[in-house]
């Protein structure tokens, strides 16, 4: 659906339009918009291609090899490993250097001054690469120089995250933002992948030497493509007191009103959470599943079939609101680990299961973007430091998700840890999806 100014405040709004058009007749409103949106929509659909949202399969990729692939996506893991690294103190570092991915809205507002946000993603990818290009030639991955350079890559890293963030809030077209954020995610899953898989590559064909150029390499080359974005607006204040009060009222449009609160809930609730991902392959072998099967469903393969979802994702018409098509999304994730509960403990049980829960997980993941980007509403001055406290709320989900789904294991046997999910998911989908198609319908919808 397009983006319609009615003059009422939306979450994620900037709360700028005047008292007066708050006064207009609703349903006179409703009217025009609808007649507005509806001549609109040829020309939008012709438009959006010009805002290139492909790009932002490219220009996530800096933080996907960083986060996804090198830290937390098993290559450090499989390095420490090689080195003779305890397991406990290799999960302590790769739990240390998973922290800025929580807590990054805490330096992220930078990205929102002094330049623009496509330089902020180039200066950080630089940073990310050459922070992480030192630390891996350091001759113990364990060491304290070796985790510092580390932690500081991530943090880097993570300015891209809020970078895109911003340029995702900034395109005008609705569609063009649904498109972009399937791209963002899928990029993510897939370069992620691809980066590990290259680096283990490297080291079991004994050219360790290359692996921190090469990671280097994968981490900064695609954010040179920020160069081929869409110049936006860089929007300045004149003097201090008018760029606070400015950002003041977009801070207090997006979270500092009722309609924000439905939002906040939806980003807090479990769906499509993909917790069961790293879990599951503790109970394949109850359905007959062996190592490589278990390797390829839940690696490579797995983040294949994610990025698959994202980019399918990406074919939800722009029309359906993006709360009630994520919404949507996670109830069909919860019946694919219905599969896996009620289902028999067989090998097909478990390959089809799984499957559409990666698949799913995938286009919950590119919907839970356009909900940030709904919630954001536009960018204006800061709105890389707004989407990356939004963005940061999903993270919470997961969190518990891992804790309930690993005691519904243990409390129910193999059946309960995917069905915990799939209850969980179920009834935050539809008691949510039954808020949004009714109270929480705009006007217009």
């Amino acid at each position: 659906m397009t983006r319609r100014e009615d003059g009422k405040r939306r979450p994620g709004g900037d709360g700028s339009i005047s008292a007066m058009r708050e006064m207009e007749d609703p349903a006179e409103d409703g009217v025009a918009a609808r007649a507005l949106e509806q001549s609109g929509t040829a020309a939008a659909d012709a438009v959006w291609p010009r805002e290139r949202p492909w790009l932002f399969g490219l220009l996530v990729a800096p933080v996907a090899v960083v986060a996804n692939g090198v830290l937390q996506g098993g290559a450090l893991a499989f390095l420490l490993s090689r080195q003779g690294v305890p397991e406990l103190r290799a999960s302590q570092i790769i739990s240390l250097l998973a922290l800025p991915t929580t807590i990054y809205f805490l330096w992220s507002p930078i990205t929102d001054f002094l330049v623009r946000r496509r330089t902020w993603l180039l200066i950080s990818s630089v940073a990310a690469a050459l922070g992480m290009v030192l630390a891996l030639q350091q001759r113990r991955l364990d060491g304290r120089i070796s985790v510092a350079l580390m932690f500081f890559s991530a943090c880097a890293a993570q300015l891209v995250v809020s970078s895109c963030g911003g340029m995702l809030g900034a395109l005008r077209n609705e569609r063009a933002k649904r498109v972009a954020g399937g791209f963002y995610q899928g990029g993510g899953l897939g370069f992620g992948a691809a980066s590990v898989l290259v680096l283990l590559m490297l080291r079991e064909r004994g050219e360790e030497a290359r692996i921190p150029w090469v990671a280097g390499l994968l981490i900064v080359a695609p954010a040179f493509f920020a160069l081929a974005a869409p110049r936006q607006e860089l929007l300045v204040e004149h003097g201090i007191g008018r760029t606070l009060r400015r950002i003041w009222e977009e801070f207090h449009g997006t979270f500092f009103n009722w309609r924000a609160l439905p939002y906040t809930v939806l980003m807090l609730s479990p769906l499509a959470t993909g917790a069961a991902v790293g879990l599951l392959t503790g109970v394949a072998r109850r359905y007959g599943v062996g190592g490589q099967q278990v390797a390829w469903m839940n690696g490579l393969g797995g983040a294949l079939l994610m990025a698959a979802g994202s980019l399918a994702a990406t074919l939800i018409p722009a029309r359906i609101r993006a709360s009630v098509a994520y919404l949507t999304v996670a109830l069909a994730n919860a019946a694919t680990l219905a599969v896996l509960s009620l289902g028999p403990l067989r090998q097909d049980t478990y390959y089809v299961g799984v499957a559409l829960y990666l698949l799913t997980v995938g286009m919950g993941y590119a919907m839970f973007t356009a909900v940030v980007l709904e919630f954001l509403g536009s960018s204006g001055k800061s709105g890389s430091s707004r989407y990356a406290i939004i963005n940061s709320m999903g993270n919470v989900p997961v969190v518990y998700m891992l804790a309930l789904d690993g005691w519904g294991g243990s409390r129910f046997g193999v059946r309960g840890l995917p069905g915990t999910e799939a209850v969980m998911g179920a009834l935050a989908s539809l008691l949510l999806l039954g808020y949004f198609l009714t109270l929480g319908r705009k006007p217009g919808d």
